[in-house]
């Protein structure tokens, strides 16, 4: 079905500017104001999906309440009486995605990666301090106002509106999944961290080139977030400064206790760490980060040592402040960061050594199983990739949450 060439009496559509598998995106002229807007017309077979469209007109609302330089503005909602298709009305950004500057460069420059990451964070902490959740954090919605100069994030709701609907189909799946925090992954409620989480995979993308954890499924990519360490982006781009390399990665810790605690400390410390510098916020989780490291490897001793053993300095309790860390008595801080990374690395190799021996059993047992259905004439055994994008996503669910420690 051809588009409509006016929405609601008001808004004049002149272009499209992008399409996904829940909506297309318009550049139109609103006659009244008479200024440019982005309308955004749902797929019209969600329209019969009476819940996602009470969900999607309540998010609506709430993502109209945001008002913020880096947060892109919603005008309008509703449902246009002539083709009864259900409508945004947003600002219209003149400008790029960082997906398209993705596409178009594969890597970032590392003042663009900070400029970036440290805009949509500003917008992350005023929406999280207005109780909004985006849940949906990726460089498709990160939009560059190039007039401005600025980031600014769009689609605030939009995932938590498609949330518990049979509308995903498996490209899209795969392709937002990257950008899900592990508990997301779980199937469990997103906060400010995951979203925290979602823009520390944007800030590691920005700067390699390359995803923190690359898979080919979703059960591939589940087992790698509980599992794998992600790499230093160093292994990629030696010239990113440590510090900016160990502040982005803290942001990708799979417990969200391990992460910054609001998107205000992620931003200041991207800036710090572009800069050399690290900020109290950054001193406090590595270290936290190395002591619990070091407990796990502590095979000399029958109980890990207290924290009051580590003589490394204290985290600095101030706020909104870059600091530098003094080294350790006896060690610069560079050996002390080889120190943590090579005991993260001995602990999880020991980890993920467990976590193949469950799979070895569990394999086992599948054997059995099948063997014994085989000779008992019973129903064939259905594959776990099935067709239902939906299934597989729960099926995964379960499976983490059967096998997480």
């Amino acid at each position: 079905m051809s588009p409509p060439t006016e929405v609601a009496g008001r808004y004049v559509i002149e272009r499209r500017l992008g399409a996904g598998g829940m909506s297309t995106v318009f550049m139109a002229k609103d006659t009244v104001l008479e200024r440019p807007v982005a309308v955004k017309l749902l797929a019209e077979h969600l329209a019969d999906d009476q819940d996602f469209v009470y969900r999607f007109r309540r998010e609506a609302l709430s993502a109209a309440k945001l008002q913020h330089p880096n947060v892109v503005q919603v005008f309008d909602s509703g449902q246009d009486p002539a083709t009864d298709r259900h409508y945004i009305v947003m600002e219209y950004v003149d400008g790029p995605s960082a997906a398209d500057m993705l596409r178009e460069r594969k890597q970032l420059d590392i003042d663009e990666t900070v400029q970036l990451v440290r805009d949509a964070c500003h917008g992350l902490d005023y929406a999280h301090r207005a109780g909004v959740v985006h849940r949906d954090v990726k460089p498709g919605n990160l939009l560059f106002a190039e007039e401005m100069g600025a980031t600014k994030l769009a689609d605030f709701g939009i995932a938590k509106a498609a949330e518990q609907t049979r509308i995903t189909q498996v490209g899209s799946v795969l392709g937002t999944a990257a950008y899900l925090s592990p508990e997301q992954a779980r199937g469990e409620e997103a906060g400010p961290a995951s979203d925290i989480y979602s823009l520390g995979v944007c800030a590691y993308q920005f700067l390699t080139g390359r995803l923190p954890h690359e898979y080919t499924s979703l059960t591939e990519l589940a087992l790698k977030q509980q599992q794998d360490a992600v790499a230093p982006v160093a292994d990629y781009r030696p010239e990113v400064p440590p510090e900016l390399d160990d502040a982005v990665r803290l942001a990708l810790e799979r417990d969200p206790a391990a992460r910054y605690s609001s998107a205000l400390e992620m931003a200041e410390a991207i800036e710090a760490g572009a800069h050399g510098e690290v900020t109290a916020a950054t001193q406090r989780l590595a270290m936290t980060d190395y002591d619990a490291t070091r407990a796990m490897d502590d095979t000399s001793a029958t109980q890990a040592l207290p924290r009051t053993q580590y003589r490394g300095p204290e985290p600095t309790r101030v706020h909104d402040v870059a600091l530098p860390v003094a080294a350790p008595a006896g060690a610069s801080r560079r050996d002390e960061r080889a120190e943590r990374s090579a005991a993260r690395r001995a602990a999880r190799r020991r980890q993920f050594g467990g976590f193949l021996a469950l799979l070895a059993a569990i394999a086992a047992i599948v054997v059995v199983a099948l063997a014994l259905l085989s000779s008992s004439g019973g129903n064939s055994v259905q594959p776990v990739d099935t067709g239902d994008p939906q299934q597989q996503i729960d099926q995964l669910r379960d499976f983490i949450n059967e096998h997480s420690r």
